[in-house]
């Protein structure tokens, strides 16, 4: 069952897929708008399961023009469109996927804001979209108009996600081992030492989530708090020391921590971390049983653009802690560790 979100060419997707009915029916002139991108080699994000048509994104960058066919009318900026966005039932974890990989293209094209147009009857759709910071905006005809403002803060890191404030807040370095850190992490799987920008935005694992769910025995990580900042570092592999081959390659923003305590019981530790674990319903269970299991729940802001090497950090960044599992950063580490990692600047708004 292949559930990877791919780019594909409209030319190569069969416009006569039951699932396009409904978008026929909403939008007359679907069928016209779908042939002439098919011939121009447009491309759009879809995803399939059982080699069933499952969703379908088409976003396009409209940067210097100004919106006038929408009320109220929104001048000229760096914006990018959501142009269709369908998914099929009420998958919500397959729209957050879809969500994220909205936001990495916008970061990518550096939008200064993000719309999209839409009908109220899409509730489940709606919610989603504005669990993570689009706002209705106005209307054009029947539809509303969704705004992701991707320069401004709220001080909800869901609203506000996926960019960050790092001024004021705590650093964490919290080490995991490559055989979990593919799972979780798969567009920052260390490949070699640089890695090209446009290789963030690509969807390689169904892992690819906006939030993950990190489980571990490291009691201090107790101590965490929402809105926190946390560097992961993959820990080395078998294909070199660690100097080279340890490395930061993201990081992420706390949401909340839990043990295996604050669940009533299993099914109920199960329903909170089966949906965006990399460990299937038996080794949960196994967690669970566990004395001091810590779960933490994390938003994935960032793949740093180049990795940031454990010889760096000892050399550079004079770090000595007596524990690599998980210890503080100071607010200089932390920043320089973004710098040597290429950053977005666009992400971090202080």
């Amino acid at each position: 069952m292949d559930e990877t979100i791919i780019l594909k060419r409209f030319a190569d997707i069969d416009l006569n897929d039951t699932f396009f009915d409904s978008l026929k029916k909403d939008y007359p002139g679907f069928e016209v708008w779908f042939e002439k991108k098919s011939k121009d080699n447009s491309k759009a994000y879809v995803q399939y399961t059982n080699n069933c048509l499952q969703a379908f994104l088409y976003l396009k960058n409209e940067s210097g023009e100004e919106l006038t066919d929408v009320t109220p009318a929104r001048p000229a900026c760096n914006r990018m469109k959501v142009g269709t966005f369908k998914i099929d039932a009420h998958n919500t974890k397959l729209g957050e996927r879809f969500v994220k990989k909205i936001m990495d293209a916008a970061l990518y094209m550096k939008a200064d804001e993000i719309y999209v147009t839409i009908f109220p009857k899409h509730d489940g759709l709606i919610r989603i979209l504005q669990r993570y910071g689009f706002n209705e905006e106005g209307k054009k005809g029947e539809e509303l108009v969704l705004i992701k403002d991707m320069k401004v803060l709220t001080g909800d890191i869901l609203k506000d996600y996926p960019l960050l404030k790092t001024t004021g807040k705590r650093k964490f370095l919290l080490s995991i081992y490559p055989v979990y850190h593919t799972k979780m992490f798969p567009d920052s799987i260390l490949q070699n030492e640089e890695n090209q920008k446009y290789e963030l935005i690509k969807d390689v694992s169904y892992t690819n989530s906006i939030h993950k769910i990190y489980l571990c025995f490291m009691p201090d990580t107790a101590q965490l708090q929402r809105g926190e900042l946390i560097a992961i570092y993959r820990t080395k592999d078998d294909k070199g020391s660690a100097r080279y081959r340890s490395v930061i390659t993201s990081v992420c923003q706390i949401e909340e921590v839990k043990t295996n305590k604050d669940f009533a019981n299993v099914e109920d530790f199960l329903a909170y971390t089966n949906y965006y674990s990399i460990f299937n319903p038996d080794e949960l269970r196994q967690w669970y049983q566990q004395k001091n299991c810590y779960v933490l729940k994390m938003t994935y802001n960032i793949a740093l653009t180049k990795r940031v090497t454990n010889g760096y950090m000892v050399d550079e960044l004079k770090m000595t802690p007596d524990y690599w599992g998980f210890f503080q950063l100071t607010d200089e580490q932390f920043d320089a560790i973004l710098k040597k990692g290429e950053v977005d600047e666009s992400i971090i708004i202080n």
